[in-house]
């Protein structure tokens, strides 16, 4: 896989739209990222596309990218429509990282309306489900989605932080998710029609892409309150709550995101990995950047490399507890490799970049505790009797 290092300049290729990474010369940015972003400023329409510093390729179109165009086109916004990251304060009287683990629900099982009326979480939802859509509420989903109880660690603004209500040692509840299947149906209902073209309906599209983006911001709170719940505290309304796939009209044109956080003047949780702190940022990028910042660290391997280099270099038992400390709930073997630290960049660079380039301000940290992925109930880092029993029957 070729590396390619890309400076606030635009590339001097040929393209009908102007691109820019902010990235800086020690930045990990792969060249088919970049390539991916001059794809896509020859579309139709196409004004600018603005690559974050955690940039990498997607499938057709970059990931942590904005991208300015006079026509809308689904597919660079991706099937998880209204996918994004709540910060939600939490208030627990005694803090064991492996009994808390233990408590976590099962958040692969999704909350019934009928079956599970009586459940607490309910009470978050005001008003009707966006677009009726019950399928999967209150679950996380794969991939890099996670819910993640953290402390928050040093704070850069301590102003700022309090007018959030927040200080150092306070322990929040992170959330990563999205619209759970909703998005994807709008998105296939697209492209089997139009495929990779823009939409000829834009209004018909951001009917149905708003309620996605509703749907995640109240899934988000659904799986808050679970975990809140469980863990014998009261839910709490999100200091931060922000969408990174999405597309909005701006200024006359449609502003497409992609694993890229709203920028303008909104405080935003870029998040790092289950083993590195994430970084709670005050946002101010301007019109260059697509108004819009880095939503994590990015993948610097791929699924499979990850998890070919991670079965090498780790054991299961290893990935469960993280570098700082934390514990790892995720009954998903081959998922604890794919997303294992060492498979993304190196969060403190993609903050510096934001920083360098003046798109953000650091306001605080958040330090894993607990993260939860997958439900497993040997998620603690205790021997694994399944594998002892492997290597017995192999010798």
């Amino acid at each position: 896989m070729s590396q390619q290092h890309v400076r606030q300049e635009s590339l001097p290729q040929p393209t009908s739209a102007t691109v820019t990474v902010f990235a800086s010369p020690t930045s990990w940015i792969e060249s088919d990222a970049v390539a991916q972003c001059h794809q896509v400023a020859t579309l139709d329409g196409m004004i600018h596309v603005a690559g974050m510093p955690d940039l990498h390729p997607g499938k057709g179109a970059p990931i942590g990218a904005a991208m300015t165009s006079t026509e809308l086109y689904p597919f660079l916004v991706g099937s998880d429509i209204g996918c994004g990251i709540a910060v939600f304060p939490i208030n627990l009287r005694r803090v064991v990282p492996e009994k808390l683990a233990a408590r976590f629900p099962d958040l692969d099982r999704a909350l019934d309306p009928d079956r599970d009326a009586d459940d607490p979480a309910w009470s978050v939802l005001t008003g009707e489900v966006p677009a009726g859509h019950v399928d999967g509420l209150g679950t996380v989903g794969r991939g890099n989605h996670f819910v993640e109880l953290a402390r928050i660690g040093t704070v850069f603004e301590p102003g700022h932080a309090s007018r959030l209500g927040l200080d150092a040692g306070d322990l929040v509840l992170v959330v990563h998710s999205g619209s759970r299947g909703l998005g994807e149906r709008i998105l296939r209902a697209h492209t089997e029609v139009h495929g990779a073209g823009p939409t000829p309906d834009p209004a018909a599209y951001l009917a149905a892409h708003d309620d996605a983006v509703r749907w995640g911001s109240l899934n988000r709170r659904l799986l808050a309150a679970r975990v809140a719940y469980a863990l014998g505290a009261e839910p709490t309304e999100p200091v931060v709550d922000q969408c990174h796939n999405l597309v909005q009209r701006r200024d006359g044109v449609y502003l497409h995101r992609k694993g890229a956080a709203p920028g303008d003047g909104r405080d935003v949780l870029v998040a790092g990995t289950r083993g590195t702190p994430s970084h709670l940022v005050a946002a101010h990028a301007g019109p260059e950047a697509n108004h819009s910042v880095a939503h994590g660290a990015g993948r610097k391997m791929s699924r499979a490399d990850a998890l070919r280099r991670g079965r090498v270099k780790h054991t299961v038992e290893e990935l469960r507890r993280t570098p700082v400390g934390s514990l790892v709930v995720c009954g998903d073997r081959q998922l604890l490799f794919e997303e294992a630290p060492t498979a993304y960049k190196r969060i403190e660079r993609v903050i510096g970049d934001l920083v360098d380039h003046g798109l953000a301000s650091p306001v605080a940290t958040t330090v894993p505790v607990v993260t939860y992925k997958t439900p497993d109930v040997g998620s603690t880092p205790r021997p694994d009797r399944r594998d002892d029993r492997r290597r017995r029957g192999r010798r």
